[in-house]
């Protein structure tokens, strides 16, 4: 085999590979046992039928192909290692010449790690805003508990935003019933919008035993698009009560005895939150920097994986709720352009993270433990619902335990540069790391939160 590589950019090669026919035998060799293993020709036992047999049944051609999509992976790797390339994603691969008995001739182009120059990390200065915690944000959470344990007491009323209602439904179009158009008994908040456009301004001022009908178009179904007739009776009318705010209530909301213990608990978490977010912010800009001051370029072909894995991920998320991409376009009121460039974008970014952190693990001898490695293992695991063993295997299978472990090393190389920048809020305070560490637990290789 020879070989040559062409620099295409920072960030592309293409390499142009020559085999002789004679190192192509093995792979003709292999491709002759398993098509054989796949026909059935008579007179002859599976496995067992003569080349010449084959070349008749099935074709020559089609054992030379077969024979190159074998040869051609293990020649880009040979030819990879002899050039010293570091690859990134999957080559493109174009057949420039190849017929029977002469020399296979062809070009895989291929992303490759650029050459990347660090800073000094102690030059980066990121400034994050001041941790302040309002009284009214207590409040809200506060009341959240309260709207918890609300009761809901049936009044002799016409119904006012912010009741609750038990509604029959029954839709029409053109006198024709809607399929799955009826409901009884439905339990609604009065103002909440949750149900059908149009429903919640005519439930205002229904009594219980009232009725009324409106107009609304429908989204789905066979009358998708179409102007329903809805006719609506209210059963009963509650209104939602809300426990007083005393030393009884923090005792039934919590495990606090006082009002005031309970309300100093929830400060605390909002801190322990807010300080996560800071962080977060942190790191967000002190990455930013690092690209922009290292100069990273985004190899084209990475990103465009990037991008199709995103979006497929997205469209089935989609599909798990019901909804389409073009419903959600809708919905953003954005085109698929604007989302593609979006997803770009954000994978061009994602992509410059991972090769900056890279090339400083690289620069640190940065070392992976089979401790660090197993408890992210556990953690991903927990995530996922899957018992840590059962998750691992499946990594291995499909290939993705190195990219866990590369996170993983990644991650380690961020807390360096987390340690190492200079973090201060907008009051001028210092934000360190430590902060992190009594917020909680914080997974600082996970970019895109």
């Amino acid at each position: 085999m020879k070989s040559t590589v062409e620099t295409l950019s920072p960030t592309r090669v293409r390499l142009a590979i020559e085999v002789p026919f004679a190192e192509l035998e093995p792979s003709l060799k292999k491709a002759y046992r398993e098509i054989a293993q796949q026909v059935s020709v008579p007179g002859f036992r599976r496995g067992k039928i003569p080349a010449a047999v084959i070349d008749q049944r099935v074709g020559r051609g089609a054992v030379l192909n077969e024979a190159v999509q074998e040869a051609i992976p293990e020649n880009i790797l040979a030819a990879v290692r002899e050039h010293e390339v570091k690859t990134l994603g999957r080559p493109e691969v174009n057949i420039t010449d190849f017929s029977d008995g002469e020399p296979l001739k062809f070009t895989a182009e291929v992303d490759v790690r650029p050459e990347i120059t660090l800073p000094d990390l102690s030059t980066i200065e990121v400034t994050v805003d001041e941790l302040q915690i309002a009284d009214s944000e207590i409040d809200d959470q506060v009341n959240g508990l309260r709207e918890r344990f609300a009761t809901l007491k049936t009044v002799e009323r016409a119904a006012q935003d912010g009741d609750y209602v038990q509604i029959d439904l029954a839709a029409t179009v053109d006198g024709e019933e809607v399929p799955g158009g009826s409901a009884t008994n439905i339990s609604h908040e009065v103002g909440s919008k949750q149900l059908l456009p149009g429903l919640d301004e005519v439930l205002v001022g229904l009594s219980a035993g009232d009725s009324t009908s409106f107009v609304t178009q429908l989204v789905g179904g066979d009358f998708a698009g179409r102007d329903a007739d809805v006719a609506v009776t209210v059963r009963t009318v509650k209104e939602k009560q809300l426990p007083e705010l005393d030393d009884e209530f923090a005792q039934m909301a919590s495990e606090f005895d006082t009002l005031e213990e309970l309300r100093n608990d929830l400060r605390e978490r909002v801190t322990r939150a807010k300080r996560v977010e800071q962080i977060y912010a942190a790191r967000d800009k002190a990455l930013e920097q690092l690209v922009a001051a290292a100069e990273v370029p985004a190899p084209e072909g990475v990103v465009r994986e990037e991008v199709e894995a995103r979006k497929q991920a997205m469209v089935d998320q989609l599909e798990r709720i019901g909804a389409s991409l073009e419903e959600y376009l809708a919905a953003e009121e954005k085109t698929e352009e604007q989302i593609d460039a979006e997803l770009n974008e954000a994978a061009a970014d994602g992509v410059k993270v991972q090769l900056v952190l890279d090339t400083l693990a690289d620069a640190e001898d940065v070392q992976v433990s089979d401790d660090e490695f197993g408890h992210e293992i556990v953690h991903r695991a927990q995530r996922a619902g899957m018992a840590p063993q059962q998750y691992y295997d499946q990594l291995v299978r499909s290939g993705a335990a190195g990219a866990v472990f590369g996170d993983v090393r990644r991650g380690k190389a961020l807390a360096s540069v987390m340690e190492r920048v200079k973090i201060t809020d907008s009051a001028g305070n210092p934000v360190t790391m430590e902060a992190l560490r009594e917020a909680g637990d914080v997974h600082e290789h996970d970019h895109e939160h």
